[in-house]
């Protein structure tokens, strides 16, 4: 189990390996995806830049984790990585430190959201680069989706969260 009581308690590191707390997100949908520069899913940095460019007015957050654990699709520096998702696909939304999804080095952050939204067939591990997950305003974890599942898809699951108003804290 993840020591984190809610998905406001994690604070992940930044490229730069400064803390970024997700306290600052509250009341923010936020889609986190697990990212890599050489993956057959790579071209979806420009669906998952189109959302945040088309909803982050409105209250959408995306988060890419770059990871290396698959094929070793995600060899490189943070810098490298930053350079690669601007040159490339022109990104805006930030991408944090490079991180372990699976395993005992697991992050804080996937061990958290596997634990509170399981797979296909109830799997508690991430099968592959670029799978996402959607998160409420109140920082739920609503929806996981395959790596499979292209960024424009979750459009109306995007808007449906979106048009929720937050929930007052009690």
């Amino acid at each position: 189990m993840s020591s984190a009581t809610t998905f406001y308690d994690l604070e992940p590191l930044d490229s730069r390996n400064q803390p970024y707390s997700f306290n600052q997100l509250k009341g923010k949908v936020v889609l986190i995806v697990n990212v890599a520069s050489k993956c057959g899913f790579t071209p979806q940095y420009e669906g998952l830049e189109k959302l945040y460019e088309k909803y982050k007015d409105q209250g959408l957050e995306v988060i890419g984790f770059p990871c290396n654990q698959f094929g070793g699709q995600e060899p490189g520096t943070a810098e490298e990585i930053q350079d690669f998702c601007m040159v490339n696909y022109g990104v805006k939304f930030p991408v944090l430190a490079k991180i372990d999804v699976n395993g005992d080095n697991a992050s804080p952050i996937y061990k958290y959201l596997k634990d509170q939204k399981a797979g296909l067939l109830g799997i508690k591990f991430v099968k592959w680069n670029y799978e996402k997950f959607l998160i409420s305003r109140e920082g739920k974890v609503v929806e996981r989706y395959a790596s499979t599942t292209k960024p424009e898809s979750l459009t109306s699951a995007i808007e449906r969260e979106l048009k929720k108003a937050p929930q007052a804290e009690l």
